[in-house]
């Protein structure tokens, strides 16, 4: 049961994630949660998540942001990155995820996705199909609900990590 929140990968940052690989696999489009995956929550577009989507688009990928927060949040980072971008997804739902690789024009194999919460991010992403990544979040600091899914995360971790290190 739990194993549907399950991620593909697991990494430390965003930031390390060998995109130049995924390229030669074939992906050709990246989906990213915004907050705590890219910046910490609610802060803008950084040097480094700048020259970091500007080295993305250099690779060949096409890149949209998916949040469940509101436009002029998300409109904000995304104009700051060059990235289009899709507000109150809906995650975990599907409907979000397909949009994006529809503007993207790409599909399940050629797309991933890279968020740092196991509940709406990486679940949405795998039950539409999409390789997952998860991050750890960049910064503890959290909206109260964010908190109380982080706890029963740990839980979903716990097992995730005992069946990978068997």
């Amino acid at each position: 049961m739990l194993k549907r929140f399950y991620p593909d990968n697991e990494i430390n940052s965003t930031y390390e994630i060998d995109f130049a690989g995924l390229y030669q696999k074939g992906y050709r489009g990246v989906i990213f949660d915004v907050d705590n995956t890219l910046v910490p929550h609610g802060a803008p577009a950084d040097e480094r998540a700048i020259a970091f989507f500007e080295k993305l688009r250099e690779i060949g990928f096409q890149t949209m942001l998916l949040s469940n927060n509101k436009e002029p949040r998300v409109k904000m980072f995304a104009d700051a990155v060059d990235s289009g971008y899709l507000f109150k997804a809906g995650k975990p739902g599907r409907e979000g995820y397909r949009k994006a690789m529809e503007r993207m024009g790409t599909g399940e194999q050629t797309t991933v996705f890279v968020g740092d919460q196991l509940f709406t991010d990486v679940w949405g992403a795998k039950r539409t199909g999409i390789v997952t990544y998860l991050v750890k979040p960049i910064h503890p600091a959290e909206e109260i609900q964010i908190v109380l899914k982080r706890y029963l995360e740990k839980i979903v971790l716990f097992f995730y990590h005992r069946s990978v290190n068997k």
